[in-house]
């Protein structure tokens, strides 16, 4: 209950941030210098792996239970990427979704068993409150994230 609270004032702080300012900063000071692009991460991401990142783009969408992470578009229009981060320790706003990030990162792998794929995609579905048909999971696979560190979010114009 006591967490539960936590998150919520955490939350409205950064919703109060948001609506007041054009740019939010959460979690540690942005510091590369250099952007990577999400489709050079998506297109080779095992040359990426373990590696800080820092990129930008399109916020696609934002966890809608605890802020713990959030999809950016990539910037050829193909793909995304998620950005994640252990519960609390960041909260992404919901209310981002459509804004701009630049989020700095490491670049991370999971791989995961058919049964854990579908564990994992039924509860992505579940916390969005999406419908999950497990049977487009195949197979295993491997899946690609940014462990977030920090983040700015400018809000867009008009």
């Amino acid at each position: 209950m006591i967490m539960k609270l936590i998150i919520s004032v955490i939350l409205i702080c950064c919703v109060t941030a948001f609506a007041q300012n054009e740019e939010i900063k959460l979690g540690a000071e942005l510091t590369l210098s250099e952007k990577t692009k999400i489709s050079d991460i998506l297109s080779d991401p095992d040359a990426y792996l373990n590696q800080t990142v820092q990129v930008e783009g399109e916020i696609l969408n934002v966890c809608p239970m605890m802020g713990c992470w959030m999809e950016i578009k990539s910037d050829d229009g193909e793909g995304m990427i998620k950005v994640k981060v252990k519960d609390g320790d960041i909260v992404f706003p919901v209310e981002a979704v459509g804004e701009y990030a630049v989020v700095e990162g490491t670049v991370y792998k999971i791989e995961l068993t058919q049964e854990e794929a579908i564990d994992y995609f039924e509860h992505i579905a579940e916390e969005s409150g999406d419908e999950f048909d497990p049977s487009i999971i195949t197979g295993p696979m491997t899946i690609y994230q940014i462990k977030g560190l920090g983040a700015e979010i400018v809000q867009k114009e008009g």
